[in-house]
């Protein structure tokens, strides 16, 4: 006997609540105030520590409610006005409102918490760089609703699409394209067919790569090509079918860090802070102390961005990367900086076998993964017995499973730094020095 399916029904809206009194004490990482009424957490979007707010709950729940900011009453001294006027709506820069200082601050404590469970054998830093203007690539959404087309960002717990203006974490040549990219693409026929836009800026300049949910007319891609050719840009092209533009090798970019020249696919990750980049290779090529004798695992290597740096100070370098195409161009630019002393592999490093293609005597590990972390690994990183393992993080709660895994197994963590890749926004990066513990020395 067949049942009838039932509807599936609405969530039900909920009306918001009073309007109510808070004392703010706290500030999570993704920079919402902390108040406490009758041991429940409420959770204040733009309030900051020490304020006195007015707020109204829109999203009770049993453990916490999340409540909007209807007015301050006392404000916090390190409040400051957000210097881009998209901040109330666009999702990105949720510190704004923060003074950059506490912004340091308060992230170096988030950071703390999450490696509560890590013996305090290291000292917390923070490696920082411009506030404003560091943001060397942006992916661009575009929304097209009858005869209404918005370019931007998503907004704050929204799939709507921010109509920007300016965006002031860009570079200075990034953000000076938004006015006139915006008002092309208004002015344009089939941008429907365009699913987003990507910005980028190195070496070669400023380039835009378009994103194609549909063949696009040539007599509309010319129109783009002049475009390009007035602002000086160059044009890329991602067709429906295809996982990135096809491109050939001589259309390849290129940025420099630690006097090396990395090319790269305009697709391709890259570090988007290109000053933040510099200090954090050559942070890491300090911290891992390297001599001539030492012959180094470089993990996640992506096109070499750290490895032709270690490969100057280090007896050997070996690369591995899971992307083949990735691999491809990271031993390009082993040619293009004539360094003999790297290798690359293609391998999938959440897979054990992997580590079969690695050389005995591997003295110190880089490993710099995605937010996933590294955990299905470490054991064959334990096998390798390093000296050093220097690890680099976008995740610091992975992170933190990850060390403690390597604490675990004979490490103990020498130093630990908050890297401000992303000013004015939640993320945090972080890198940290693992040392093997005296009764694990070989």
């Amino acid at each position: 006997m067949k049942h009838k399916q039932s509807r599936r029904q609405a969530p039900k809206k909920i009306a918001p609540g009073a309007i109510t009194d808070y004392f703010v004490d706290g500030l999570t990482h993704e920079a919402k105030g902390v108040a406490r009424v009758n041991g429940k957490v409420v959770f204040i979007d733009g309030a900051l520590p020490n304020e006195r707010v007015s707020a109204q709950v829109i999203k009770p729940g049993r453990r916490f409610d999340e409540a909007k900011l209807i007015s301050i009453l006392e404000s916090a001294i390190d409040r400051v006005v957000p210097t881009c006027s998209h901040y109330d709506k666009c999702g990105g820069c949720r510190f704004q409102h923060l003074s950059y200082p506490s912004q340091i601050e308060s992230k170096k404590t988030w950071l703390n918490s999450q490696l509560r469970n890590i013996p305090p054998t290291y000292s917390l830093t923070a490696l920082q760089g411009s506030e404003f203007g560091y943001r060397r690539r942006a992916r661009l959404s575009l929304r097209v609703k009858g005869a209404s087309i918005e370019l931007g960002f998503r907004e704050k717990s929204s799939s709507s699409i921010v109509d920007i203006k300016q965006c002031p974490v860009l570079t200075f040549s990034l953000e000076s394209l938004i006015v006139p990219l915006n008002r092309f693409i208004k002015s344009s026929e089939e941008v429907v067919k365009i699913g987003h836009i990507e910005l980028l800026e190195d070496d070669v300049g400023v380039s835009v790569i378009i994103r194609l949910t549909s063949k696009l007319d040539p007599m509309i891609k010319e129109r783009w090509h002049a475009f390009a050719d007035d602002y000086n840009l160059s044009l890329y092209w991602q067709e429906p079918a295809e996982s990135k533009a096809v491109l050939n090798v001589e259309e390849l970019r290129r940025y420099t860090v630690a006097s090396t020249v990395i090319e790269f696919h305009p697709q391709d990750f890259i570090q988007v802070n290109a000053e933040m980049n510099q200090k954090m290779v050559s942070q890491a090529v300090s911290w891992l102390d390297l001599s001539a004798q030492d012959v180094v695992l470089d993990l996640f290597c992506g096109t070499g961005n750290f490895s032709f740096a270690l490969a100057r100070k280090a007896k050997a370098v070996v690369g591995i990367e899971l992307l083949p195409s990735m691999v491809e161009n990271a031993q390009r630019n082993q040619h293009l900086n004539r360094l003999d002393n790297v290798s690359f592999i293609a391998a999938d490093l959440t897979k054990a076998e992997s580590a079969a293609d690695i050389p005995k005597g591997i003295t110190k590990v880089f490993l710099d993964p995605p937010r996933a972390g590294a955990f299905e690994f470490l054991p064959n990183i334990i096998n390798l017995k390093p000296d050093k393992i220097l690890y680099v993080s976008c995740n610091a709660s992975t992170l933190a499973r990850d060390a403690e895994f390597l604490v675990a197994n004979g490490y103990q963590v020498e130093k630990v730094s908050l890297m401000e890749m992303f000013p004015q926004t939640a993320h945090v990066e972080t890198m940290m020095l693992l040392q093997k513990s005296s009764k694990q020395k070989r």
